[in-house]
């Protein structure tokens, strides 16, 4: 049997497409940067008293700004993100704006965060070829605990409940709604198990609402290290054939594994999380190929760093015919990351975006603890991500020697 990399001819290790974009001062900052996120010990250490000093508000920010930020966000606003949408595009490469900002608890936050979001749907169609998605957190938009007791008790929610997830619902329809005027693809991105059914729920309403006339629009986002995931996916496309509106399904493996498990064995319950990541990656895979089985009704992005499972796509879609560039094929990465797999997918021709998030420094803190951590816990991730650097800048010594 072969495997996918034996079917055609696009290869991740060329260094010289992935960072062609990056002068040799700035690959030299991305070494040092990955040279440090490579060693456990040190991101631990270096958490540690980046939150102490920002705690005791010590004057930080420029270094923060010059290293961390500047390797994984856009800009502290839409605005001066503009610098990087154009990089990104220079390389054939879309932007998909995501406001990393993690706001107070209340409900003058919510409606702020929903106006912010409003500004990246509508910035998104002024500039359809380099920003072609939006994206957003419910959570962002509502409260976890009122979506909890939605999920867990909707039985017993008071009439203030009531009323405050119906403040929630109607940003969301807000912000697909208007994603559907203007045409702009929106991921509703995933979350804990605990509050993703009733996420679910309203997606799909947003889905039959808005996914028609042959357009996806709204997507929803399938963790597939649960064990639900593949058959959820499967029941959406079901129900979307039958009842005449496409599904739009970004699919990913999962960002919440220690969290889950240890809330599952707390409250011992059986976990929603795979055992091994092998089951994790089969289920990935499997959706890959239900996916272009499927593409009459399933329109999907690959937000993925897995090299396997997007030759597998590729390989998939040359197998069935389906031309590199189709609308309802794109794969997806973090800013900052892997731009081995988006520079040389890109470049081959097939439609790549980055997530590109963005807010101030202060605020985006949380977000960027996560990538470090994220990047040094995920087995070989920041090995990768420092050797493929570390191979380019020998290219160039090479080459100019």
């Amino acid at each position: 049997m072969k495997t996918a990399t034996q079917n055609h001819n696009l290869s991740f290790e060329d260094t010289s497409v992935a960072f062609a974009h990056q002068s040799d001062s700035k690959l030299r900052k991305t070494y040092l940067i990955f040279a440090m996120m490579n060693q456990n010990w040190l991101v631990k250490i270096g958490t540690f008293f980046i939150k102490l000093i920002l705690k005791l508000g010590l004057p930080v920010k420029f270094l923060i700004k010059n290293t961390l930020f500047s390797q994984f966000c856009g800009g502290e606003s839409i605005e001066t993100c503009q610098k990087t949408i154009e990089n990104l595009a220079k390389g054939k490469i879309g932007t998909i704006l995501d406001y990393s900002v993690e706001g107070e608890d209340n409900e003058k936050d919510f409606d702020k965060t929903t106006e912010e979001l409003v500004k990246t749907i509508k910035k998104a169609s002024q500039q359809t070829t380099d920003i072609p998605f939006s994206v957003f957190k419910v959570s962002g938009i509502g409260s976890v605990e009122l979506l909890e007791k939605v999920q867990e008790h909707e039985e017993e929610l008071t009439a203030e409940d009531k009323a405050a997830f119906e403040r929630v619902h109607n940003r969301v329809d807000r912000l697909c709604k208007l994603a559907a005027e203007l045409n702009v693809k929106i991921f509703l991105d995933a979350e804990e198990t605990w509050i993703q059914d009733v996420i679910d729920n309203v997606c799909y309403e947003m889905m039959k609402k808005y996914n028609v006339g042959g357009k996806t629009i709204v997507y929803n986002t399938y963790q597939l290290y649960r064990w639900e995931s593949l058959d959820n996916l499967i029941k959406a496309c079901d129900k979307g054939r039958a009842e005449g509106y496409t599904v739009g399904g970004k699919l990913v493996r999962g960002a919440y594994i220690e969290k889950e498990r240890r809330r599952a064995a707390e409250m011992e319950y059986k976990s929603p999380i795979h055992i091994t990541k092998e089951d994790t990656d089969v289920d990935f895979n499997k959706a890959v190929h239900y996916a272009i089985d499927n593409i009459d009704v399933l329109s999907i992005c690959l937000g993925t760093h897995n090299e396997d499972s997007c030759l597998l796509c590729v390989k998939l879609m040359e197998e069935n015919g389906i031309a590199k560039n189709d609308a309802r094929i794109w794969f997806a990465q973090l800013l900052g990351m892997s731009d081995n797999i988006s520079y040389n997918l890109a470049n081959a021709g097939y439609n790549v975006a980055k997530y590109v998030p963005y807010g101030p420094v202060e605020a985006v803190m949380p977000y960027l603890f996560r990538r470090a951590e994220e990047n040094s816990s995920i087995a070989g991730q920041s090995s990768r991500e420092f050797l493929l650097v570390k191979k380019e800048r020998e290219r160039r010594m090479n080459k100019a020697s």
